[in-house]
């Protein structure tokens, strides 16, 4: 499937608020992949497919993933909206032909993180935080430190992250925590 008829059969699926959200990520992690030297069409493919199982309902996508046989902790049956990062991964062959598997961790990672991030899992992570929609306290920072170093970015999203789920006093998922003390320990 080509990247046009993506966008078509996605906009038929998503509301058009996140529909445009897919856009600018499309729209950043190609920005950003230019600048790591990474894939832009890879990038610009997880952009845009990393929120593809996002309006299913909570039960609709606890019913996919044991269907799809998807692993999932007691911290997605606690929020189980985490779920659609790795069942909208495992969608990527039958809904869209993807078979790439790193397409499919980007979009996996993008939402908590995990272990061994490469650059494209952390262009998605940062796209999907920076895209033009968006709008938080230091989205400025974030941005100008995405197109300065990598890593350093990442620190400040996951900590931003982090903050953001301590301030709801809901669970920080121990990817996240993992995937942040990586870049803290290569430093």
């Amino acid at each position: 499937m080509k990247i046009a008829e993506m966008k078509e059969f996605l906009s038929k699926r998503l509301k058009e608020k996140r529909y445009k959200h897919s856009l600018g990520v499309a729209m950043t992690a190609g920005q950003l992949a230019k600048r790591y030297g990474v894939c832009v069409e890879k990038a610009e493919i997880a952009g845009l497919l990393h929120d593809c199982a996002r309006e299913f309902t909570i039960n609709e996508m606890i019913e996919q993933a044991n269907k799809r046989q998807i692993f999932f902790s007691e911290i997605e049956r606690h929020v189980p909206i985490l779920l659609h990062a790795a069942l909208g991964a495992d969608m990527l062959e039958d809904s869209y032909g993807i078979k790439d598997p790193d397409i499919k961790q980007a979009i996996r990672f993008h939402t908590v993180g995990g272990a061994n991030m490469s650059k494209l899992d952390k262009i998605i992570y940062l796209a999907d935080m920076i895209e033009p929609g968006r709008d938080f306290p230091e989205l400025a920072i974030l941005r100008r430190l995405a197109e300065e170093n990598l890593d350093q970015a990442m620190l400040l999203a996951f900590n931003q992250s982090m903050q953001f789920v301590l301030k709801k006093n809901s669970i920080i998922h121990p990817d996240t925590v993992l995937a942040r003390n990586e870049i803290l320990l290569k430093g």
